[in-house]
């Protein structure tokens, strides 16, 4: 038996990815901070652009870069504010997917602080958004 090549196999591949996803799009469906910020009515599109980006990211296919070009995350995420308050949100629903899959420890904490520092990064807007904006 051979260990897995990548993190991708190790915390089980595309299904372990697509609930992680499932999940966390479960709270996003309901919030009222991020859901303005998905201009489909349905979130399924989104769920699999997000799927297939992480699924890439941790060494599976390469459907995300195969049929849109190199990710670019902070440029698709530009027209959008992305405060700290939506980094929170985020984060949030994102948490609650991540323990919900009962990864191992080591495996868990490899994917959340990816995830962590990838919120961070997209924050484009420091300062609070005011009412009249």
């Amino acid at each position: 038996m051979t260990a897995p090549t990548s993190f991708y196999d190790a915390v089980g591949g595309e299904p372990t990815f697509r609930r992680l996803v499932d999940l966390f799009y479960e709270g996003v469906a309901g919030d009222p901070l991020l859901r303005p910020m998905y201009p489909e009515e349905d979130l399924e599109p989104a769920a699999d652009r997000l799927a297939l980006f992480l699924m890439q990211y941790w060494g599976g296919p390469t459907t995300y870069s195969d049929n849109r070009g190199h990710p670019r995350l902070r440029m698709r995420h530009a027209p959008f504010v992305v405060d700290i308050a939506a980094r929170d949100a985020w984060l949030r629903h994102m948490r609650v997917a991540v323990d919900a899959l009962g990864l191992a420890e080591p495996l868990r904490v490899q994917l959340w602080d990816y995830l962590e520092r990838a919120a961070y990064f997209m924050v484009n807007r420091m300062d609070p958004v005011q009412p009249d904006q």
